[in-house]
């Protein structure tokens, strides 16, 4: 393995620091700037599309939604349009375990946008089942998905980001799941995926820093998203609320904080990093 030197001539030098000219509410806005283009898989979710949205927000100049659902993503690509008329945003219909179609949608990005600079990693699936009842096909699909389609994702990023010579910035979403077992549901398998997430994470932080790639994670708690609604599951979240210090299931908006930073200017010393945003869960 080769380490940067963190010198001038290398990939990872020191930020330029901003001039004192700059008034403090421009030095502000520059602190969290998003600089580039980005990748966003299962970016029609909601966490996805949040995340996305703060990126937009801070800066970025174009997107591209990796997802499944192309009747969910042209309406998210159609809302962001409107609000964000200067990006240039695109969707991707790619099946992120097939290394083959990621690699070519990776590429094919590239050259519609010109770079790639940020990538988020969301697409994932959560499965419940009882580990002597599994599967072997339900063990393989939920691990196939969130860790290995994850790889694939950030492999092919990675060779194009060392192509451009310019570095950047991949962002694993890994869980709180994968630090804890969880209670009431059983769900191994999507534990120890979303810990192997962790274990990659900090690997490909070491072997590709020299590239100036960094590679963090975000590890959510229990999120109020469309994989956490309907009757069959309000037991298991007024048990995930009452073991919550503080008090409930996080809003999709909450998660992007943690996005932002770990994809900004302000994170340019932040690599191999967990970012837990659970409100304290993690703590019991």
């Amino acid at each position: 393995m080769i380490l940067s030197k963190g010198d001038e001539t290398s990939l990872t030098p020191p930020p330029a620091p901003i001039p004192r000219s700059v008034k403090p509410e421009a030095r502000a806005k520059l602190r969290f700037e998003v600089k580039g283009n980005a990748i966003v898989t299962g970016g029609a979710g909601s966490l996805g599309f949040a995340a996305a949205k703060a990126l937009l927000e801070h800066g970025l100049n174009g997107l591209m939604i990796f997802d499944v659902n192309p009747a969910e993503a042209e309406v998210k690509i159609e809302e962001l349009q409107k609000e964000f008329p200067d990006a240039k945003i695109g969707f991707q219909k790619i099946d992120i375990t097939n290394d083959l179609a990621v690699a070519k949608g990776v590429g094919e990005t590239a050259k519609l946008l010109g770079s790639i600079d940020v990538v988020l990693c969301f697409a994932g699936v959560v499965g419940c089942e009882h580990a002597i009842d599994m599967t072997a096909a339900q063990w393989r699909r939920t691990l196939d998905i969130n860790t290995t389609g994850s790889f694939f994702v950030a492999q092919a990023a990675a060779k194009q980001m060392k192509a451009q010579g310019t570095g950047g910035s991949i962002v694993f979403t890994a869980s709180i799941s994968g630090h804890r077992v969880n209670y009431p549901q059983p769900q191994i398998s999507y534990n120890v995926s979303k810990a192997a997430l962790l274990t990659l994470k900090n690997g490909l932080a070491a072997e590709w820093a020299r590239y100036g790639i960094r590679v963090n994670s975000i590890s959510p708690g229990y999120a109020d998203t469309i994989l956490n609604e309907g009757d069959g599951i309000a037991e298991a979240r007024a048990i995930w609320a009452d073991r919550n210090p503080t008090g409930r299931m996080a809003a999709p908006q909450e998660l992007t904080g943690a996005v932002v930073l770990l994809s900004s200017s302000a994170g340019t010393y932040m690599n191999g990093a967990d970012i837990v945003v659970d409100g304290g869960q993690i703590v019991f």
